[in-house]
């Protein structure tokens, strides 16, 4: 039994899919069709870069979007085997909407590239930080964000795999629990090249001006089940969607739970669909049984078509 895992920020890179779109014309129609939404070309921008520009949120969201339901267009029509389950780390989750027919494509481009304006417009380019802390049980970690947020905003937002968690918060709050993680020992505690702080408080306003973009967008309901960031739940309905969906931009990401899940479920194979291997390494450190293989070119999607 397999589930399909779409990547959110921070796999993109210039240059991803490049040799994809040179054997799969269809990747090439896909980023047109999101260059008409958007109204500039977007693949010219993963191409060519630069990479500052595409690493903005407000780039970045639509790009992994269109780049990873690119790789499901290839998927399928290549024949591939349609998943039980699907499940999208941040920002993939709105892309496994699309892949399971629950949005829209040009109405999710156009969400995703709000959204990133939006988180952008919500704290200012270097008032938030994230930062990725290794080694720490998340117990601790709690502790320590309560200890350094001193009446400002840091708290744990991704629960990548055991012992590997993102915090996020205001810049000083985030550097005083990093000065801490270090102290009590973490392998390694590291400031993220990331301009907006993801799934905190910080983001409340964000999501609440979301939420009437989120109204005006038609959601149906999935073809493949979904299992969602925040409560780790599967909704059909599309007010329990949307209403997940606004709550998602302002709470953490379990992905530990989410593969947990998964497996639970039944669940033997993982693909990740999309630019990068990020998820299928965290699916191998959360649970070994799984298998995990990534599709990002020609020669992955081989292999995952067996």
């Amino acid at each position: 039994m397999s589930a399909f895992l779409f990547p959110g920020q921070g796999s993109q890179s210039v240059g991803m899919l490049s040799e994809l779109a040179e054997v799969y014309p269809t990747v090439s129609e896909i980023f047109a069709q999101a260059s008409e939404v958007l109204g500039f070309d977007l693949f010219a921008l993963v191409s060519q870069g630069p990479e500052d520009k595409l690493n903005q949120t407000a780039y970045t969201q639509p790009a992994m979007l269109t780049a990873a339901y690119a790789v499901w267009s290839v998927w399928c029509a290549e024949g591939g085997t349609k998943p039980v389950f699907m499940a999208g780390h941040s920002l993939g989750e709105y892309t496994a909407y699309v892949c399971a027919e629950s949005i829209s494509f040009e109405q999710a481009v156009k969400l995703v590239a709000t959204r990133g304006e939006l988180m952008q417009a919500a704290v200012p380019a270097g008032e938030g930080a994230m930062a990725a802390i290794l080694g720490l049980e998340n117990e601790l970690l709690a502790e320590l964000c309560q200890q350094g947020a001193e009446q400002e905003v840091v708290e744990p937002v991704n629960f990548n795999a055991p012992g590997q968690t993102v915090i996020a918060g205001n810049v000083a709050a985030v550097e005083r629990v990093l000065e801490l993680a270090s102290a009590k020992g973490a392998k390694r505690a590291i400031k993220l090249p990331v301009s907006v702080p993801s799934h905190c408080a910080l983001m409340k306003p964000a999501a609440e001006k979301l939420a009437a973009h989120l109204s005006e967008v038609t959601i149906n309901p999935p073809k493949i089940p979904i299992i969602n960031n925040v409560d780790v739940k599967i909704y059909e309905d599309p007010e329990a969607i949307r209403d997940s969906l606004v709550r998602q931009l302002h709470s953490p990401v379990r992905w530990v739970n989410i593969v947990n899940r998964l497996a639970a479920e039944g669940v033997t194979e993982c693909v990740e669909c999309g630019p990068g291997k990020v998820l299928a390494g965290l699916v191998k450190r959360i649970d070994k049984s799984l298998s995990a293989t990534p599709i990002f070119d020609s020669a992955s999607l081989a292999k995952a078509l067996g």
